[in-house]
């Protein structure tokens, strides 16, 4: 009986989070009343609560809840709680705003509010997780009204529990009588399933610079397309004062198809596109900004404040809710050539009635402050440009990729060639440790012979098809790969002391060889286990960071002659500019002409003038640690980096980060579902916002996008619009107030919370487990009935007993050790012949690119040039 109840109590503990925790679909109606917040009476409306009906369709009224700004240029944020757990889609809006009160307003979706106030200042943040646009109003903008059957995906897996409105008002001489403001939008939702998934392609300029008392300066943004087809219903255009016209095109096989042309001093509203279209894989998709710098004393640059510009042209689309992409970006710069097509309307501006546009004397004295202009210009982003970075490149694993199943060595350098194609540097059976190279660098392990397999992998980025393959028998230690314009592979190897430039087409003959073969040395024919190659696509001359033992970067002809160098090692902890400790990875930045270093050692990314080597910044954070292993640059102002185990006394944990060059903030973090980064070796980033990232240890590689590439939620970005002055303010501060350690688990928590097998396989075991539960009771209450039955009948000395005890007791007393009482595999092995205590021990954890031991909570240091303690035995294989 005792069993019995001990069994079902069991039971009751196991079931009751899953019987406790159900709960009637109208006591989320009801949670939501209860927290339902009024609007002022002085408020124009009244706040509108859903019906609660039969109908799968409801609206919601966000309001903010009568707020009096005091300043300009106040930020004001109120958040909201969906009144309902499951997917819904928002199918409708309908603002509730004038630009004579209000300058623009966003509305986010995430699960934690920054605050739990009625409203709050949003210099605090919008969110303390990720926050997703879904609309933005400026300027008297009309209602947006969906296609039937289109719909912005909330709730449900998107995880978007609540919505968070922000307010920007510029203008307060509006609040002189003291009234109560009420801004907001009406939202019309459906809790059907929407056939067709709406989301927003956003292409915006963030290299613009207008010069002063110029007649017209043109911006030009344009991207290929390379994606499941979408359909274009409607396009809105963002500038601020100097903007005359905003054209976007679709070009397909040459031919230029206009999408939408506005004036962006109207009213800032999607409007229809000129034509039905559809953009498929294949087309280039291209937008121009006409401004004018009259009357500007100063250069104009983009950013957030009124004094500064933007260049925005958003498409409002739908796609195959199957094949859904619900927030894509373009922030390339257009080519010359091809912008020389375009049609003419594009260059001519829109004339605009006065009494549509916003009033700007306000802004006056603003625009004749040059320090504050040129201030705002590199710090404002954060008000506009930088969220809209923030949200447009939160990244999160492609669960679906089948190229992490590659079989690879370790992974060393990784490249994307003229086609976009995924080419990969691996070391095939080959492993650096501790044993690889003595203490004058020279490579030990010439006896075994190059490398056998194919060190170099083109493999298509969709279906990870090996397309090409070459490097065989020709590499030892493979370290640095980047590809050049034309296709060419150049490449470094760390035993060899080499640089290699090979053909697009493989081959066992390079085009250019430097360094000499197996010599380690720091003239200016010679290298120390260099570590990577850049090539300028401009003037063909190429850079190798020198590199283990070494600390310069070194710059060559096209030919390969030596041009100039600069760098040194660090002389103390606190490194100077300049000075390296393992220059591991390079970024050549060609827009911007600079070229950015990964001091490995030193925690930070260092950038230069191509031409001269002089230093331009430093960018470190604490959430780098004490590492940074790679960095990658794409066009348009979005730096990529991965970092390092941390040590001992570190706590960063080994991520992937995403930076707006301009400021160097960090706008993502990102991590793998599948597998864990262990030693992430290289980056690469490609213009579409695509991100690879190579490991030296696990031997994989990993494909991140945009989280709705990823995972269909066309909540994420895709709302309405990313709107002018704040789009990047509301995101950066959530990043910027949030622990990175806390937001990584939960970006892993959710990511992982998408995989319908895991969940499947988790509720099995449950089930498994509570059975097992419930069974075991009363299998051992029936052994024991028999046991007694069993001695009853016959009786048995202790001898059997005793000679059990004493027989299990030698196996058992070596695992144990003599007088310790501990297990100890090593010590048990090791009285075996031919076994070893690797493995069991802990492992030195220094020596280059070596693996490290799994149980050992230190940093392996992938390939640091000091030799192991004499008294340990080298690591097991590792590698950088």
């Amino acid at each position: 009986m005792a069993t019995l109840v001990s069994s079902l109590l069991i039971f009751c503990l196991l079931s009751q989070s899953s019987c406790w925790g159900f709960r009637s679909p109208l006591s989320v109606f009801k949670r939501y009343n209860d927290n339902s917040r009024y609007l002022s009476n002085e408020c124009l409306g009244s706040p509108k609560q859903p019906i609660l009906s039969d109908s799968p369709e409801f609206s919601l009224d966000i309001r903010m809840p009568g707020v009096t700004p005091a300043e300009s240029d106040t930020y004001f944020c109120m958040s909201y709680r969906l009144p309902v757990d499951d997917e819904a889609y928002v199918v409708d809006f309908k603002p509730h705003a004038n630009m004579n009160t209000a300058h623009h307003m966003l509305l986010f979706g995430c699960n934690m509010p920054s605050s739990s106030e009625d409203y709050w200042d949003c210099d605090l943040g919008t969110c303390t997780d990720k926050s997703n646009i879904l609309y933005a109003w400026a300027k008297n903008a009309p209602p947006t009204k969906l296609p039937e059957g289109v719909g912005f995906k909330v709730g449900g897996t998107s995880g978007n529990k609540y919505f968070v409105l922000q307010v920007h008002y510029g203008d307060v001489t509006a609040f002189k009588d003291n009234h109560k403001d009420c801004t907001g939008v009406t939202l019309q939702l459906t809790m059907e399933k929407q056939p067709m998934v709406a989301g927003i392609y956003l292409m915006m300029s963030v290299n613009t610079v207008i010069p002063p008392g110029e007649k017209v300066t043109n911006s030009d943004i344009a991207c290929a397309y390379k994606r499941y087809p979408m359909y274009p219903f409607a396009y809105r255009v963002h500038t601020h004062h100097l903007g005359k016209v905003v054209s976007g095109y679709r070009i397909r096989d040459g031919e230029w198809t206009l999408i939408g042309r506005q004036s962006p001093q109207l009213p800032q509203a999607f409007y229809p596109v000129a034509h039905h279209l559809d953009v498929s894989s294949g087309d280039i998709l291209a937008a121009r900004c006409v401004f004018s710098g009259e009357g500007r004393k100063t250069e104009t640059h983009i950013g957030g404040t009124s004094v500064d510009e933007m260049c925005n042209f958003y498409i409002m689309y739908y796609m195959d809710a199957a094949h859904a992409t619900s927030y894509m970006t373009c922030v390339q710069d257009g080519r010359a050539d091809l912008f020389r097509n375009i049609p003419e309307e594009a260059n001519v501006p829109i004339p605009v009635d006065p009494s549509m546009m916003m009033s700007h004397e306000h802004h006056h004295h603003e625009a004749m402050k040059d320090p504050v202009t040129n201030s705002f210009a590199l710090q404002q982003p954060k008000r506009e440009q930088e969220e809209v970075l923030d949200q447009d490149f939160h990244l999160e694993e492609v669960i679906d990729w089948p190229g992490i199943n590659l079989k690879l060595g370790q992974v060393s350098g990784l490249a994307l060639d003229p086609k976009n194609n995924l080419v990969i540097f691996h070391r095939g059976d080959h492993v650096w440790d501790g044993n690889s190279f003595d203490r004058k660098f020279v490579y030990q392990m010439r006896g075994i012979g190059p490398i056998e397999q194919s060190t170099i992998l083109v493999v298509d980025p969709t279906t990870s098809t090996v397309l090409q393959s070459t490097g065989k028998n020709m590499f030892y230690l493979p370290h640095g790969l980047t590809v050049d314009k034309d296709g060419n592979y150049w490449v470094t190897d760390v035993a060899l002391h080499q640089v290699f430039k090979l053909g697009a087409q493989g081959g066992d003959s390079p085009l250019l060889v430097l360094g000499k073969a197996f010599q380690p040395g720091s003239d200016k024919s010679h290298f120390c286990q260099p570590t990577d190659v850049a090539v300028d696509p401009a003037t063909g001359n190429f850079y190798v960071s020198d590199g283990y033992c070494n600390s310069r970067i070194m710059q060559f002809s096209p030919l390969g002659k030596f041009l100039l160098q600069w760098g040194e090692e660090s002389s103390s902890p606190a490194a100077k500019a300049g000075q390296f400790s393992i220059p591991h990875s390079l970024a050549l930045l060609p827009d911007l002409r600079q070229l950015c270093v990964a001091d490995r050692e030193n925690g930070r990314i260092q950038c230069f003038r191509l031409e001269t080597g002089e230093f331009v910044k430093e960018i470190k954070h604490k959430a780098f640690g004490s590492e940074v292993f790679a960095v990658s640059y794409a066009p348009g102002g979005l730096l990529y980096a991965v970092n390092g185990m941390p040590y001992m006394t570190d706590t960063a944990p080994v991520q992937g980060f995403v930076m707006n060059f301009s400021n160097g903030e960090i706008i993502d973090t990102f991590l793998p579902v599948r597998k864990s980064f262990d030693m992430p070796h290289d980056v690469v980033a490609s213009e579409d916002g695509t991100v690879y990232v190579g490991d030296a240890h696990a031997k994989t590689v990993w494909k991140f996008a945009p989280t709705e590439k990823a995972e269909h939620r066309s909540v994420k970005k895709a709302g309405i619009e990313v709107q002018e002055i704040t789009e990047t303010e509301i995101f950066e501060t959530g990043v910027r107030n949030k622990p990175k350690l806390t937001e990584d688990v939960e970006k892993v928590q959710k990511q992982q919370e998408k995989q319908k097998t895991a969940e499947q396989t988790e509720s099995r075991v449950s089930f498994v487990l509570i059975t097992t539960l419930l069974i075991i009771p009363v299998v051992v209450l029936i052994a024991i009935v028999i046991f007694i039955k069993w001695r009853k009948v016959k009786v048995y000395g202790g001898d059997s007993e005793h000679k059990l005890e004493s027989s299990s007791g030698g196996l058992l007393g070596r695992l144990r050790g003599k007088g310790t009482g501990g297990l100890n595999l090593g010590n048990f092995f090791a009285s075996h012949k031919g076994y070893s205590r690797k493995g069991f021990d802990r492992l030195s954890t220094e020596g280059s690119d070596q693996e490290k031991d799994e149980d050992d909570g230190t940093d392996s240091e992938e390939e640091y040039s000091a030799p192991p303690p004499p008294p340990l035995p080298p690591p097991a294989a590792s590698s950088s």
